[in-house]
């Protein structure tokens, strides 16, 4: 393969990340001054908060997260191999089709044209070239992995196929692919079809390519081997047997089977054992190791995403009971456990992938530390924040209406924190600016800044 042709894919993948990652955060944030002063925009039909919102979550979880994880996915399959990536070219073509859908997806979400379920937003026609691309990166790592000259599969690659095989069916199933009217079926069953999607995307999609770029990074900054390859399998293959139907714990108050609830409660308390089972991997990998870790900008980003690994996944099986349910569900509490999970723990992983792999693939430092440390802190202090304000918000709504208290009585006792919440975004959107600069300035600026060359 021609050298100057080599990884162009991952470095698409990865400068595409950011770039929609400030069109995520943007969105976001006109959608939380939306809650603060609902008029402010002049009800501008493309800027409505139903409109907004949709854009907000849809890029963010597609657009930054999952290309950026998708970047690293494309780095770590062929350097895992020893081999290189089988097709560039078919590289480079998943990732226009990639962009191509989710600009779709902004313009008819912008629009109007929604299939209106959750995460599932996309309409038909963008729901074919999304299967379209993860089919073509399947067939890419397939051919590649054909070719190989590493016979030990590491358990990154495990993650990383079981991510685009599982991804593709929830997907398919998720959206009703063979209903394209409406993307849904009707009743209790497509509530529970939609939140079997809706939770897998985080369970199949981000965790699987999240956990694999970890199980790379951790022991390489550490210098240190994994702790333990058996414990990664067990992880593995018990997300694989849990998470699955787990969905359905967002449907205790609806009029759904109550076998399907017992189970789905069980299996999201039973999802502590391949989350435990993956952090006390990771962590004794790091013991006695944690300066070399956060000495690597990239590790650093993993370590704080993995400490947000565990908060996310203690707080859903709690939110799964149904006695806690009672005073969480349809509050903010579920918008801040969303944001710790997209944000914090695969968003944190997903930057900490591309500082991690940046200088790996252009032979020099990433173009300032600095930055990429006020990044860190800027992305670090907005999600404690949001998870702060949005979670308290959610316990007075749950509170009042668990006492008989209106909506419309509840809202200016949470006007501050929606405020509050407004006013952490701008840091979340000055992280997404620096990381887009800092990305473009690695691969196509100058040179490093003095002291990011010495580290």
């Amino acid at each position: 393969m021609d050298g100057g042709q080599a990884h162009t894919t991952v470095k698409g993948y990865f400068l595409s990340s950011a770039c929609w990652l400030v069109v995520g955060t943007v969105g976001g944030f006109i959608g939380a001054v939306e809650l603060v002063a609902p008029d402010l925009l002049g009800n501008i039909p493309w800027l409505v908060f139903g409109r907004i919102r949709q854009v907000h979550t849809n890029v963010n979880m597609f657009g930054f997260v999952g290309t950026g994880l998708l970047g690293a996915a494309h780095y770590l399959v062929p350097t895992l191999l020893r081999t290189s990536l089988y097709s560039e070219r078919l590289g480079r073509l998943t990732l226009w089709l990639w962009n191509l859908a989710i600009v779709a997806g902004v313009i008819t979400l912008s629009m109007g044209y929604t299939q209106n379920r959750e995460y599932a937003e996309f309409i038909w026609p963008i729901d074919i070239g999304v299967l379209i691309v993860l089919a073509l990166i399947f067939y890419n790592f397939f051919q590649t992995l054909r070719r190989r000259t590493e016979n030990l599969l590491y358990v990154s690659v495990w993650y990383i196929f079981g991510a685009v095989i599982f991804t593709f069916f929830t997907y398919f199933f998720g959206n009703a692919v063979w209903n394209p009217d409406t993307g849904s079926i009707t009743g209790i069953p497509d509530a529970i079809l939609a939140w079997f999607y809706g939770h897998n995307v985080l369970g199949f999609f981000f965790t699987p390519l999240a956990v694999a770029s970890a199980y790379y990074i951790v022991p390489i900054a550490c210098r240190a081997p994994l702790y333990s390859h058996t414990l990664s399998l067990i992880g593995f293959w018990s997300i694989l047997l849990l998470y699955s139907h787990i969905g359905t714990h967002h449907l205790i108050q609806a009029p759904a089977p109550t076998w399907l609830k017992v189970i789905a409660i069980t299996g999201s308390v039973g999802m502590v054992v391949p989350v435990m089972t993956v952090l006390v991997n990771l962590w004794l990998t790091m013991k006695d190791r944690l300066g070399f870790l956060v000495s690597d900008i990239g590790g650093k980003f993993v370590l704080a995403g993995t400490v947000w690994y565990l908060l996310t996944c203690l707080q859903g099986p709690l939110q799964s009971l149904p006695y806690i349910q009672r005073l969480t569900h349809f509050t903010n509490w579920v918008i801040a456990h969303a944001h710790m999970g997209v944000f914090g723990f695969s968003g944190s992983i997903a930057f900490g992938a591309i500082y991690f792999i940046l200088p790996r693939i252009t032979g020099r430092p990433i173009y300032s530390r600095r930055l990429a440390d006020l990044q860190y802190w800027l992305f670090l202090i907005g999600m404690i924040g949001f998870f702060t304000v949005l979670t308290t918000a959610g316990l007075i709504q749950g509170n009042g209406w668990l006492n008989g208290e209106t909506v419309y009585r509840i809202l200016p006792q949470i006007h501050l924190y929606m405020i509050l919440r407004a006013s952490l975004g701008i840091l979340i959107i000055g992280g997404a600016v620096i990381g887009v600069y800092l990305i473009m300035m690695s691969l196509y600026g100058g040179q490093p800044e003095a002291h990011s060359a010495e580290r």
